[in-house]
């Protein structure tokens, strides 16, 4: 079990390596490119903007809570307004495009596997990995950059609606809060994580879909295991990231 464990990882590594090196050889499937991304921004970007209300509201909600058991009701905007950017929105992102896209991904990619389609195409000479792989990885990227701002803007007033109105803050304290404690390289590191998380997110779902085992039942467990192991792996990559950005970077007026 843990050779075999260590097998699939290092073979997901080298599949990442080999996506990382054909992004810049030629031809560069554009069209392929295009599709994937109208596709799974269309799939995520409604789901996405109605999760982040609940998630910035959950946040504000909370911190106010707890701002106001210590008496600092001053920085409840700006803490709600970090936790939100910084932590609440790439995951939010990268769940969805992880649960959504790279399901669908993974699905495609396994169908097309049992089908011998992709031996098929390397009887031609023709790459698997450039011409279907690299342009939905690249896809799930971007799609998670520019999503990733849309749900921080939608969390974060979100957040600002339910202090206002319901915890009794005033908009003034609130943005004046967010701006003493917020800083650039905060936006910096959202986007960051969403750009890696969309990565891992695309190359995990291409990994699955590339090695399904048992025909059509064997696709649809690696379109389970794939969205399970995306997880997994996000969770344990954001905190690191987090680890070393706090470390790496000072906070505003510390």
């Amino acid at each position: 079990m843990i050779t075999g464990a260590l097998r699939q990882t290092g073979q997901l590594f080298a599949l990442a390596a080999e996506v990382s090196r054909a992004v810049f050889r030629r031809p560069f499937q554009f069209r392929e490119f295009i599709e994937q991304f109208w596709f799974i921004a269309g799939v995520t970007i409604l789901p996405a903007a109605l999760v982040s209300i609940p998630f910035g509201a959950v946040i504000a909600l909370q911190v106010g809570s707890l701002t106001q058991q210590l008496g600092a009701q001053s920085f409840t905007g700006g803490a709600s307004v970090l936790a939100v950017v910084q932590q609440a929105s790439p995951l939010i992102v990268a769940l969805l495009i992880a649960g959504a896209g790279g399901s669908a991904i993974c699905a495609d990619l396994g169908s097309r596997t049992i089908r011998e389609e992709l031996d098929a195409m390397e009887v031609m000479g023709v790459s698997p990995v450039q011409r279907l792989v690299v342009p939905r990885v690249l896809a799930t990227m971007a799609v998670a950059v520019l999503l990733n701002g849309l749900v921080s803007v939608v969390g974060t007033l979100g957040g600002f609606f339910f202090n206002v109105i319901l915890q009794g803050g005033t908009p003034g304290a609130y943005l004046s809060s967010f701006s003493a404690l917020a800083q650039l390289s905060d936006l910096y590191i959202s986007e960051l994580k969403a750009l890696v998380f969309g990565f891992i997110a695309g190359i995990v779902a291409a990994y699955r879909g590339l090695n399904p085992r048992g025909g059509p039942k064997g696709v649809g467990d690696a379109v389970n295991q794939s969205v399970v192991i995306t997880f997994l792996l996000l969770f344990f990559v954001n905190m690191v990231m987090t680890a070393v950005y706090l470390q790496i970077v000072p906070p505003k007026g510390g």
